[in-house]
């Protein structure tokens, strides 16, 4: 592979005449991504939310420096993935963790990302701490059609209350032109147990699930992306059960979902560790049309786990986990307890 400058990549394909013969084709290219900020909280203390138990909140100094410096190194990141192949920071990317709009707003609008002039796709959620999910897009490159949110209603397995959880959030727009689908998700925890907690993470994949249908039902060759930390793997019930997506692309049909993060989690990567081991919760999925070699509009390319080295603790012991920003009461000045989940869409350019 050659680089040129911003977003073109050569890629050079077989093309048959009377003999094989290598063939130059030129393509655009652009990263999607998913990023869990972990805690993007800002120093104000809303009333009407849990923020209060957030760390940052918990400090008991230096709280304005901390979140500066929480901001700063949340932009690095997003400003690199990608950034080798492309030239160029993520066209599109979801992210979770974030308690307002207002913490987007000083992201985007920090040095490493300012001139990049991203857009912003927000809703507060009813998530009792005040998580929520969110979109950012260059302007330039992607422009929204049309947003929503949609409530995941489930319910206390005692008492029968609903437990108040993040929105999913819906973003229909045009990428260069072509209409595109995003879905941007963070299910419900572990918290109880993988097992007892396991049915309210299958209500978000039928949430999702629906979404997709609805889409499906009114263009069967959507173009739509499913992201986020579903804290649950690729080979869990809820992913393979309720969205039944597949890890092989020629196994995937027309309506159905392709998830290229179960061939890596297979072999034993992921984009957080606990415990000494390894999950992969943080995914991209996506729909059969984004799976068709002719390349005339965008495709699927490739999917990645961005794992720069910074990203990890260097010693002691959580060395190789992913490099926190948050741990026993205190600020480690580092980046997030998970890893970013990213796909390159391409197109051919005539």
């Amino acid at each position: 592979m050659k680089y040129l400058s911003f977003c073109f990549i050569i890629l050079y394909v077989l093309c048959t005449e009377n003999t094989y013969a290598q063939k130059k084709k030129l393509f655009k290219i652009h990263t999607i991504a998913f990023y869990n900020l972990e805690n993007l909280f800002d120093t104000i203390n809303d009333p009407n939310k849990l923020d209060e138990f957030s760390p940052i909140m918990e400090l008991k100094t230096n709280r304005t420096w901390v979140y500066k410096k929480k901001v700063q190194n949340m932009a690095r990141v997003i400003a690199d993935i990608g950034y080798k192949i492309t030239h160029n920071k993520p066209a599109i990317i979801g992210v979770s963790e974030v308690e307002n709009r207002e913490v987007l707003e000083d992201l985007v609008n920090d040095s490493l990302l300012r001139d990049t002039d991203y857009g912003i796709v927000h809703f507060d959620s009813p998530d009792a701490r005040g998580i929520d999910v969110g979109l950012l897009y260059q302007k330039k490159i992607f422009i929204p059609l049309h947003t929503s949110k949609h409530k995941l209603k489930i319910y206390d397995d005692t008492n029968r209350k609903r437990i108040y959880t993040r929105d999913q959030l819906l973003v229909s727009g045009y990428l260069e032109g072509e209409m595109i689908h995003i879905i941007i998700n963070h299910w419900p925890s572990r918290r109880g147990g993988e097992a007892k907690s396991r049915p309210k993470r299958m209500a978000a994949a039928k949430l999702n699930k629906y979404l997709i249908d609805s889409l499906q039902v009114i263009n069967p060759y959507a173009k739509i992306f499913i992201m986020g930390d579903l804290n649950d793997d690729p080979t869990n019930k809820s992913i393979k059960a309720i969205l039944k997506a597949k890890k092989e692309k020629n196994k995937t049909g027309l309506k159905g979902l392709y998830n290229p993060f179960e061939s890596f989690y297979k072999n034993g990567l992921g984009t957080t560790a606990y415990r000494d081991t390894w999950s992969l919760f943080d995914q991209i999925i996506m729909t059969r049309p984004l799976l068709e070699k002719e390349y005339s509009s965008f495709r699927f390319y490739k999917a990645g786990i961005f794992n720069e080295s910074y990203l990890f603790y260097k010693d002691g012991r959580y060395k190789g986990y992913p490099f926190r920003s948050f741990s026993n009461g205190r600020f480690t000045n580092g980046y997030s307890d998970h890893l970013p989940a990213y796909v390159y869409v391409i197109k051919e350019v005539k």
